[in-house]
């Protein structure tokens, strides 16, 4: 059972128009738990969509590179709420396998043997990030050789925001959604 429990319908209607607004159009489900108990704090919630859409719809990266590592960073906070929200929907719509999204909650080593070159770079940087809060130069340089400035600066705000969504799914002890894939016990 969650901390904060979440909004339930019907939703007075600013909210309703605002968990609108964070799904994307014709979904046949609920709003998640996550964005319900967010707006049990709206501004907070107003706040977070900003950037929270922003790396989704208008990011930089190829949808493919954000979702792996979107899966990694919640896979090494052992997110499984969020991970599992993203495997049963846009990790799929980007292309990401069944084996591949398995593989993002992999150890280090067998993690980044999984992936070609850019997509190890992405694990291996993702993994770093994880324990250190730091990139090495050569997890640096390995990114440098596929991606632009901009999108390097995309990628550390990707961490950064997903590490937090694992924050608030894990501290509010937020059940999986019904729907998402279920995480791998290991």
């Amino acid at each position: 059972m969650p901390r904060i429990e979440p909004l339930a319908p019907p939703y007075p209607p600013s909210v309703d128009q605002a968990l609108r607004r964070w799904m994307p159009p014709d979904v046949p489900r609920e709003p998640l738990a996550l964005f319900r108990v967010l707006h049990r704090n709206p501004e907070l919630a107003s706040r977070m969509f900003s950037l929270g859409a922003g790396l989704l719809g208008h990011g930089l990266l190829p949808a493919i590179d954000r979702e792996i590592v979107i899966a990694r960073v919640t896979a090494r906070a052992g997110c499984a709420y969020e991970w599992g929200v993203h495997a049963a929907t846009l990790a799929q719509q980007a292309g990401l396998s069944r084996e591949q999204l398995r593989a993002t909650t992999e150890t280090r080593t067998a993690a980044s043997a999984a992936w070609p070159s850019r997509h190890a770079a992405l694990i291996d940087a993702v993994d770093e990030l994880h324990d250190t809060a730091r990139l090495s130069q050569p997890a640096w340089d390995a990114l440098r050789v596929h991606y632009e400035d901009a999108q390097l600066l995309e990628l550390l705000v990707l961490n950064g925001w997903y590490r937090t969504i694992s924050y608030l799914a894990n501290g509010l002890l937020l059940d999986e959604e019904t729907w998402g894939v279920r995480f791998p016990r290991r």
